[in-house]
């Protein structure tokens, strides 16, 4: 009896199964075909709209970024470029005091993300021997192949290449900035023109010393503000007016160090004299940059060299403490020779990279490539460097006019302005639309200033000893400039630092660098 329980329900399921099948079958033959349409359509959306759909999901990738600002940005600005580029990216924000150790222990730690910024040349220096190991991809093969990678300025890329492979994507910085920032008030007063010489400019420091520039009866004023740095400080570009190579220079048919030079001698006896006439900040060799421009913003020094760029922030910080206060801008100063010369860099601030130890494959590298593709498109470029119009800028005479409320602009945008590739001339954002004219004026001696530079010899070349022990040996160096700019020692004391530096490690340098012409 139980296997004939069995037999008959197997019996009755398959007579349900052929009376399901004919119901179906009924159906669509009926004329009655929504149902099958509808599975038809779903069909349709699994085999094709959806490896459609599949196709277009946003790629994710992660970017490590120095941070700027002291606060990590909102995501508003973020969230268009990511919308722009169909992309879906976590920017790894590090203070910038802080990135060169993020980033070496994420490195010694195999933990780098897919795209990584390298803060400057001397970072780019230091990573030198792992992208000759191939620890990142090559990307120089990639980029013709896209529009707008392609319009990278050739000049800045041979400045980045090793070995002739190009490894990274730079973002492009004005090739000088540098020149001085005076009081045109105090200037006027004392019927004093922009110096055009550096005798000019040791007589405008002497004048704003001694002859009570801002008229208060008071000896209360000085003429360079000057901070501990003897390159983006006062130091270097002085040097350069002088007709100081930049770093190294050639001599009889040699690259030598720019410290082995005369004129570079004759800089220290320039700011020898400024310091034991007291027309210098007397401790500049240990005052921070925020001193250094206090001195400046509070009516105290009236000369300050560097990037011509700080006038704007300069100005609005200075016209708080005094409405009245005048600024200038003013690059060409000869040197003794009659001519002018300013040191560059090599045309670029930061520079990315791609590590193999996180983007896997070619067909992985090519998609971040597309997205920096269309972030070098002038709407998105727009967008990550002045944010969103309306909101964050507004457009004036073909350029941007960042919004007046300025801790919004650094909240929201500013930081995003680390992303950039390339420069105007390649991505085609806006230039900044300045409405104070001294600003203004120092865009346009940037320009100016790329008729008169000096560079660096070494930039394409590589020096073992230089990478492994460079800051090391710089220091003898830095010590015994200012050492001797502060009459600690005399010139004998300061060739025998250079002595010293050579018997360490220098000597070396010389000759790595010589031999990889």
């Amino acid at each position: 009896m139980s296997n004939w329980k069995k037999l008959m329900g197997i019996i009755l399921l398959l007579l349900f199964v052929v009376l399901a099948a004919c119901s179906s079958d009924s159906t669509t033959e009926s004329g009655d075909n929504t149902a099958s349409d509808d599975d038809s359509s779903q069909e349709e959306t699994d085999n094709g709209e959806g490896e459609e759909a599949e196709s277009e999901e946003a790629y994710s990738f992660t970017i490590m970024a120095n941070l700027h600002t002291p606060e990590v940005p909102n995501e508003k600005v973020l969230e268009e470029i990511e919308g722009a580029t169909n992309t879906d990216l976590e920017i790894q924000w590090v203070p910038d005091n802080n990135y060169e150790d993020r980033l070496n222990t994420a490195f010694a730690t195999n933990s780098l993300p897919e795209a990584v910024f390298l803060k400057n040349q001397a970072t780019f220096i230091q990573f030198r021997d792992a992208m000759e190991d191939e620890q990142f991809w090559e990307v120089g093969q990639y980029l013709d192949q896209f529009e707008n990678l392609s319009k990278l300025k050739e000049n800045v890329l041979d400045n980045t290449r090793v070995n002739g492979n190009l490894y990274t994507l730079y973002q492009g910085r004005p090739l000088s900035r540098q020149g001085l920032i005076y009081r045109k008030d105090w200037a006027e007063n004392l019927g004093l023109e922009a110096p055009t010489t550096t005798d000019e400019f040791m007589e405008m420091a002497r004048a704003f010393t001694e002859d009570d520039p801002d008229g208060n009866g008071k000896d209360d004023t000085f003429g360079v503000t000057d901070r501990s740095d003897l390159i983006y400080g006062a130091f270097k570009t002085v040097s350069s007016w002088f007709g100081t190579p930049n770093n190294w220079g050639e001599q009889d048919g040699q690259l030598l160090p720019e410290f082995m030079f005369d004129e570079y001698k004759q800089t220290m006896d320039f700011f020898r004299e400024m310091h034991e006439n007291e027309y210098i900040n007397q401790d500049f060799p240990v005052t921070s940059k925020t001193d250094q421009q206090e001195f400046f913003k509070n009516g105290t020094a009236g000369m300050y060299v560097g990037s011509m760029g700080d006038v704007g922030s300069l100005k609005n910080d200075a016209e708080a403490i005094n409405p009245d206060v005048e600024f200038d801008v003013h690059n060409q100063i000869a040197g003794p020779d009659g001519e002018f010369g300013v040191w560059a860099i090599p045309g670029y601030g930061s520079l990315l990279m791609f590590p193999k130890s996180s983007v896997k494959t070619e067909e992985d590298l090519l998609k971040i490539l597309e997205f920096y593709d269309q972030l070098m498109s002038p709407e998105v470029m727009n967008t990550a460097y002045w944010g969103i119009e309306g909101e964050h800028y507004e457009v004036v005479e073909d350029s941007a006019l960042p919004t007046d409320d300025q801790a919004l602009f650094d909240r929201e945008v500013k930081p995003y302005q680390a992303i950039e590739i390339g420069e105007p001339e390649s991505n085609g954002r806006y230039e900044g639309h300045f409405e104070y004219e001294v600003k203004a004026k120092s865009e346009e001696l940037f320009k100016d200033n790329e008729n008169y530079l000096i560079e660096d010899p070494t930039v394409p070349l590589y020096s073992e000893t230089f990478v492994n022990d460079g800051s090391r040996l710089q220091a003898i160096i830095t010590d015994a400039t200012y050492n001797y700019i502060l009459g600690q020692i005399d010139e004998a004391g300061f060739d025998e630092a250079v002595e010293n530096w050579k018997s360490q490690g220098g000597d070396a340098i010389i000759e790595e660098y010589n031999a990889s012409e």
